[in-house]
């Protein structure tokens, strides 16, 4: 499927609606990345747009995670370039973007879908969706999450949810302070549109110097972080463990560790 196939970009009072539509369930490859990164590129660039919402075209997936046909074969170097275009690649354009950005989580949202929604600004779930970080049952470990999960919810809920793998309900996440709402699926999209739109109505000028200094604030060590993660997530990948658990996924069996 070509890159400019697998995202939707529509224009709504102001806001920029961009949806991804690589089917199943938006598995993260390069292809994915690539358009993402484009439609929010081109969001930003578009001066009739004030605010963006990202979502799904699939109501079975946010987004399923990283695509593990990617992770298979790749060599280090390989995995690295990858790894680094989708996350720190996709934070450094959030962290440059100047204008809001909202993530409407409409389906289940796992490992690296998870990062697509908490990058951006606001999150807004339906109750029926939840999020997960199953990583660790195929012998890998979600280590971006690693930086902010435990800043958000505490280090010992974070603890048992990515060492677990246990998908955390839209209602559980709202009442943490992971995400901002959880409404019901049919009022998801006009409870995030609300939002977007009233975002799209301050003052654009303060809304991109405000934003920018809001990102500065809480940036930190951040980003520095995450790339430490993507360290580990290399080296994990080229241990036994984890050949075997990506095997063993994709042949419908048990790992045997």
């Amino acid at each position: 499927m070509a890159v400019e196939n697998l995202m939707r970009y529509e224009l709504v009072d102001g806001v920029a609606v961009l949806t991804m539509q690589r089917p199943p369930v938006n598995a993260v490859n390069h292809a994915l990345v690539d358009a993402i990164h484009a439609a929010f590129r081109a969001a930003d660039a578009d001066p009739s747009v004030r605010a963006i919402v990202l979502t799904s075209a699939f109501d079975r997936a946010f987004s399923g995670g990283m695509d593990l046909e990617v992770m298979k074969d790749a060599d280090g170097l390989k995995l690295r370039t990858f790894l680094d275009k989708f996350y720190m690649g996709t934070l450094d354009l959030q962290y440059r973007l100047s204008k809001p950005t909202i993530a409407a989580v409409n389906g289940p949202a796992r490992g690296a879908g998870v990062t697509l929604a908490v990058t951006c600004d606001m999150i807004v779930m339906a109750e029926e969706a939840d999020l997960g970080y199953p990583e660790i049952n195929v012998g890998l470990i979600p280590a971006i999450h690693f930086v902010h999960l435990p800043l958000q919810i505490g280090r010992h809920k974070a603890f048992e949810l990515l060492f677990t793998g246990e998908p955390l309900p839209a209602r559980e996440a709202a009442a943490l302070g992971l995400i901002n709402h959880a409404v019901p699926g049919a009022s998801l999209m006009p409870r995030a549109l609300d939002l977007a739109r009233t975002m799209a109505g301050k003052a654009p000028t303060v809304m991109r110097l405000g934003r920018a200094s809001y990102l500065r604030a809480n940036d930190l060590d951040y980003r520095r972080n995450i790339e430490n993660q993507i360290e580990t997530m290399c080296n994990i990948m080229a241990t036994d463990d984890a050949k075997e658990g990506i095997r063993a996924f994709m042949e419908k069996r048990k790992p045997h560790w």
